[in-house]
């Protein structure tokens, strides 16, 4: 598992001395080459392409604006626009992959290709990958896909990362505000028409 990767201050830039006390960075997110991983791509290599490659080695399971916040203090003034730009065209070539944790900011990776699943904590925010689910799969194979051709299935655990247990969060009381925020963030996204 890598380390989690907590929303602190998500538009703050993620200070080198912050990463030496923790776990190292999972060598499973870092890009050798990333100008000949934008190139086997089909995309052109570019500063701000490579900026974003290297903080999501760095800072898997960043935001947006984490990215947008670290690519700035790499290069200087880069609009947040064009790190959104970036972040799509690098998901569309298959470089980095977006995911989306019920009740969070969307978050990128670029650990691609292979079948792992998240653990988010329910306090925090903190994301970390887990590898293939052993055992009984959870509901993998859908009784039935409604006439829809399944190519993914995607698993998302939740629970309470060490640090948030080890301060007391992640009680009864918690997760069940936690849950009843998302249910309704869920609901109001996916059914307009019930919005209040």
């Amino acid at each position: 598992m890598t380390p989690p990767t907590g929303p602190r201050d998500e538009a703050a830039p993620i200070a080198a001395a912050e990463s030496v006390p923790g776990p190292a960075p999972d060598p499973r997110h870092h890009i050798a080459d990333p100008r000949a991983r934008l190139r086997q791509a089909g995309l052109r290599v570019t500063a701000p392409r490579q900026a974003v490659l290297g903080v999501l080695g760095e800072h898997p399971h960043s935001t947006a604006e984490a990215v947008a916040s670290n690519v700035r203090a790499r290069l200087g003034s880069v609009s947040t626009q064009a790190v959104y730009d970036v972040l799509a065209a690098c998901v569309d070539a298959g470089l980095v992959r977006r995911i989306e944790p019920a009740g969070s900011a969307a978050r990128y990776e670029t650990r691609t290709g292979d079948n792992h699943h998240h653990v988010v904590c329910r306090s925090c925010g903190a994301t970390a990958d887990v590898d293939c689910v052993v055992g009984e799969p959870p509901c993998l194979v859908p009784s039935d896909a409604g006439g829809f051709v399944i190519d993914e299935a995607e698993v998302v655990f939740w629970g309470t990362c060490p640090t948030c247990a080890g301060a007391g969060a992640g009680t009864r009381d918690s997760r069940r505000a936690v849950r009843g925020a998302v249910a309704v963030l869920h609901e109001s996204h996916h059914h307009p028409e019930r919005r209040t």
